[in-house]
């Protein structure tokens, strides 16, 4: 049996280095950086509070019944609009796939249209559609005047909800182009439709592709439906404006309509992180699963 042997110049060299102190790695940057953002956010805040607003006047508002009546009406148009726009999604996304040269050309036009031309534009081409279309009916059955029909809150609905179909179409596209296509070989195999192949194997886990940017499309239309005050559709910003018209208190309702708008979209952004995990729950399942295989092999 063989002993080591240490040089005298070793022993040195080891006791040397066992008597070093550990120092951790010092982040100048990042102090740097983290000071100069406190900084800004304190004058920011500072301003706020020696500048010329009454926050009692905000406080007084910010349940007002006209603020709570424009914030119920934009949570209305926001469940509105984004039902019409995933309904139109993903019809549009499974003609946009279809093998139909017909379907898949007229679902190319509505997304160019759509996603070519902007929101405001679409908002008032609605608004004031009775200008081509007087009447809206089939003619010699029944007919409407299509201003009694189309008025502020379905001009809005429609503006918002196909602007909005255009965008989700192609969520969902990328969403169904996630999932494997042996999935879809695997189906036809065993005798499944196309529609039913989409509805039970497809859909359900494209939904993990598809949650995340359709949440923050839900977000992005709470405060989309701020454009409708152009075409007098009373939500939540028009209505501040309307009072500030009366009170002068300009800068008092806009803080206002921007508390309840951060307010409304905080909670669907926790809405959105629980939603994120159930659909993810498979498959951090199956990662875990593969990592504890992985970890037991070389044993």
């Amino acid at each position: 049996m063989s002993h080591a042997v240490t040089s005298p110049v070793a022993s040195r060299d080891l006791a040397a280095i066992a008597r070093l102190r550990i120092v951790p790695r010092r982040f100048y940057g990042r102090w740097v950086a983290a000071a100069l953002i406190i900084a800004v956010l304190a004058w920011i805040i500072a301003a706020f509070v020696k500048g010329d607003i009454a926050w009692p006047v905000v406080g007084q508002f910010f349940t007002a019944p006209a603020i709570l009546s424009g914030l119920g009406n934009t949570l209305i148009m926001t469940v509105c609009a984004m039902t019409l726009g995933i309904v139109l999604g993903v019809v549009f996304a499974i003609m946009y796939m279809s093998p139909n040269p017909v379907l898949r050309s007229v679902a190319l036009f509505y997304i160019w249209f759509f996603r070519g031309t902007p929101l405001l534009l679409q908002l008032l081409i609605w608004f004031n559609l009775a200008l081509v279309f007087p009447t809206i009916g089939i003619p010699g059955l029944f007919s409407w005047r299509t201003i009694d029909i189309i008025g502020p809150f379905m001009a809005t609905l429609l503006g918002l909800g196909m602007n909005q179909g255009a965008y989700t179409a192609e969520v969902v596209r990328g969403g169904i182009l996630s999932v494997d296509t042996g999935q879809t070989e695997a189906a036809k195999a065993i005798g499944m439709t196309r529609l039913t192949t989409l509805r039970r194997i497809v859909l359900p886990q494209a939904m993990r592709v598809i949650i995340p940017p359709v949440g923050n499309e839900v977000i992005s239309m709470v405060k989309l439906t701020s454009v409708a005050s152009v075409i007098q559709y009373a939500e939540i910003l028009r209505n501040a404006q309307t009072v500030y018209y009366a009170n002068a208190r300009v800068i008092e309702l806009l803080i206002v309509a921007a508390g309840w708008y951060l307010l409304v979209v905080t909670l669907l952004q926790i809405g959105q992180y629980f939603l994120e995990r159930h659909f993810s729950k498979g498959r951090g399942e199956r990662r875990a699963k593969r990592t504890v295989k992985i970890e037991e092999e070389p044993a």
